[in-house]
């Protein structure tokens, strides 16, 4: 087996070059070819990493397929562009790492995940590699919590004026809006730390002027019989984000990315200091294509969130419960 991988990337905007500033420090990881069509954003590549100059590009990322020489491939680019290219990176036999969210569809989910399973296929949430969701997800692997009973998400952020007149507020290319664009990170780490499984959604959403979600207040029910709710806040001046959960033995709660944790008997919440060390979905990624390491955010993952995101999106329309089993 290579000790490197040869990566095509699809989509070079600013969460690409965010990548690109990872893989800097992954010697196994050789850029072999970009696809973008925009010259611009080509432009800018080339500028923030003048070692990338020389590299092949293509304005088609079928072209990219078919003649950049890869063993994998990093998909950057608009939500509902994600199905596609993905089905086609697989048809072309290469390994994918597909940024957040996987699909904008319960089905489509589904699909990729049969299509994907002869390749390393990972989701980019890089949440997974943050120790102090680690250190929450071996807490309730442990039992530390007891039986999950209720979560608590609460995202608030200037999102509706700082996406205005982007494509995340146009619906064709972003599937919705902040529920499936920085709102997918927190249900994707509620589900994954947690272990939970949607049965049914209640939610009330609010577009204001824009054609995609920027308000959302979602009620769910688990298939364990858990309770929990969601509150996104589109148009704040500020960046808040809360993370709770309560077991009956115990409960734990983020504040603005700080940990803390009580048991019954406790007489008040204490702060977690020594957590597991970070990391990133790149290198797992890289060392998962190598055989060095499983991947630490398979497309199941994906699927769960977009269960939860479109049974929201569709209890919102239809003013009622949306089970998950409707959807698919």
């Amino acid at each position: 087996m290579s000790d490197q991988v040869r990566l095509g990337f699809i989509g070079m905007g600013g969460i690409a070059r965010h990548h690109l500033r990872q893989l800097a420090s992954i010697p196994e990881a050789i850029i072999a070819g970009v696809a973008e069509p925009s010259e611009a954003a080509l432009a800018q590549m080339r500028k923030e990493f003048p070692n990338l100059a020389k590299v092949p590009t293509f304005t088609d990322y079928r072209e990219l397929l078919e003649n950049a020489p890869l063993d994998a491939v990093e998909i950057h680019t608009p939500h509902t562009q994600h199905y596609q290219q993905a089905l086609d990176v697989f048809a072309a036999g290469k390994h994918l790492l597909l940024e957040k969210p996987m699909v904008c569809s319960t089905v489509d989910a589904h699909k990729l995940i049969e299509a994907g399973k002869n390749v390393v296929f990972m989701v980019s949430y890089q949440r997974h590699f943050d120790g102090t969701y680690i250190y929450i997800r071996d807490q309730v692997r442990a039992g530390a919590l007891g039986k999950i009973q209720y979560v608590q998400l609460l995202l608030s952020q200037n999102w509706y004026r700082g996406t205005m007149g982007s494509w995340r507020q146009q619906k064709a290319l972003s599937g919705g809006g902040q529920f499936n664009d920085s709102g997918s990170h927190i249900v994707d780490i509620m589900l994954w730390t947690t272990g939970l499984t949607t049965e049914s959604v209640f939610a009330y959403m609010k577009n204001y002027d824009s054609e995609v979600d920027i308000d959302s207040a979602a009620s769910i029910r688990f298939t364990n019989g858990a309770q929990g709710t969601i509150s996104i806040i589109g148009d704040s001046p500020l960046w808040w984000e809360e993370y709770s959960i309560w077991g009956n033995e115990g409960m734990m709660l983020i504040r603005q990315g700080k940990l803390y944790q009580a048991r019954f008997g406790d007489k008040e919440l204490a702060p977690v200091a020594a957590l597991p060390t970070n990391s990133n979905p790149d290198r797992n990624f890289i060392d998962a294509v190598l055989g060095l390491d499983s991947v630490k955010v398979p497309p199941e993952c994906g699927l769960r969130v977009i269960e939860l995101t479109e049974a929201a999106w569709k209890s919102a329309e239809l003013g009622r419960p949306v089970t998950v089993t409707e959807l698919s």
